[in-house]
């Protein structure tokens, strides 16, 4: 009949404008993640370094990227509660405007010499960070289900821009401020959160505020689901090992003989082993299913232990930090996606406001450390206690899989 045709052609145009509005946001949503991630590229690089060359005890050279880990823990509730109330975009506006602050402050600290407002203004970035983790997320609220994990890892493939942008804009804008070490590099990084600023500005994310008002169920009820233990588990190894090993990288390396041009590079590749593999991570956790990949990603995270422990040539720093990066994004990503399962929409604030700040709580206390255990015991050992961690996500991951064989098998279990 003539009017069902064009009921079905409403429909399908409608479905096109939906898929169209989705295939939008993803992108905004990752052009965004790209600019923040090549700033956070630009801060790995340097943080350290300029902590190295302003701090009178060499063993706090890695405090500022610290205190970034603790700026970011102590804002990952409130950010993901703010967002709740005013909703994703006004939210990571925020974000970015105290992003180009606390890398003015880091400006300002270089010009002075001051080590501890070097520590505040990296803070300050951290806060910023607190609000870009959750363009993952985002993502997944744009996204269908059968487009969610996609989403999810196509938000994060902005971070290839990073891996490629971050250590030349390292380099050039250094340049650009000769002889003041450092100075270019958080300038660069102010402009970039500018640059954010604009573009969240046309993301059209969802409200869940109306959806959460509920409040759902209590977040120690959620958290005793078998998924949700091995999801939050499986995050905070990724960080943590790759925090862990990563901030300390560039001193590591100088330590060894190496010069900048080379950390700057095995950073580089480190990153793009981060976000490269987000083109397809989404496809194989669909293909494979969320728990081999996640066991992919713990048993890679040895890999790179195995390989930084097997010499310190710049070739061993070069594979080891891309390993370190390849699996962090498949335990990360598959963590993440699994996270997304056991919750609701009236959960959600609270359900991701827990997982980041234990998340990036733990990377705080691992990046403070890591510079300790660099600075005592040395890069060996520090790679040597990264296998634990990733062990013990294996042996979760496995758990997991196993519990729910046997939940098919049995449904009473």
């Amino acid at each position: 009949m003539p009017g069902d045709g064009r009921a079905v052609n409403a429909g399908e145009a409608v479905g096109a404008a939906g898929r169209g509005r989705m295939y939008r946001n993803v992108g905004l949503l990752s052009a965004c993640w790209a600019l923040t991630s090549t700033s956070n590229v630009v801060l790995a690089t340097v943080s350290a370094l300029a902590g190295y060359q302003l701090a009178d005890d060499k063993a706090l050279a890695t405090l500022p990227a610290t205190m970034m880990w603790i700026g970011t823990a102590s804002a990952t509730l409130p950010a993901s509660f703010l967002m709740r109330r005013i909703g994703r975009r006004a939210g990571f506006m925020i974000g970015a405007v105290i992003g180009a602050a606390g890398a003015l402050i880091a400006t300002l600290a270089i010009l002075y010499s001051n080590f501890y407002l070097l520590c505040a203004g990296v803070a300050l970035n951290g806060v910023y960070n607190a609000f870009n983790y959750y363009y993952r997320f985002a993502g997944a609220e744009v996204a269908d289900e059968a487009f969610r994990a996609r989403a999810i890892s196509l938000v994060l493939a902005g971070g290839v821009i990073g891996a490629l942008a971050g250590p030349e804009l390292s380099k050039w804008a250094g340049g650009l401020t000769a002889p003041v070490l450092f100075l270019g590099p958080f300038m660069t990084m102010a402009a970039l959160a500018t640059a954010v600023l604009a573009i969240v500005g046309f993301v059209d994310a969802p409200r869940s505020g109306a959806q959460a008002r509920g409040g759902g169920r209590p977040l120690a009820e959620i958290a005793r689901q078998p998924a949700f233990v091995v999801a939050v588990l499986g995050a905070i190894v990724a960080y943590g090992v790759m925090v862990l090993l990563m901030t300390v990288t560039p001193v590591a390396m100088i330590a060894c003989g190496h010069d900048f041009a080379d950390a700057t590079f095995v950073i580089q590749w480190h990153v793009l082993g981060m976000f490269a593999p987000s083109f397809f991570t989404g496809h194989l956790i669909r293909r494979f299913g969320i728990l081999a990949i996640m066991a992919s990603g713990a048993l890679l995270l040895a890999a790179c232990c195995a390989v930084a422990l097997s010499g310190l040539a710049v070739t061993n720093f070069w594979i080891a930090l891309a390993l370190l990066g390849l699996g962090w994004n498949f335990l990360y990503v598959g963590a993440t996606t699994l996270l997304t399962e056991v919750h609701t929409s009236a959960e959600r604030a609270k359900v991701q406001g827990a997982n980041e700040f234990m998340v990036f709580g733990v990377a705080g206390v691992d990046s403070f450390f890591s510079g300790n255990l660099h600075f005592y015991f040395g890069w060996e050992t520090l790679n040597l206690i990264a296998l634990a961690p990733a062990a013990a996500a294996l042996a979760a991951v496995l758990w997991l899989a196993r519990h729910r064989r046997m939940a098919l098998a049995d449904p009473i279990v």
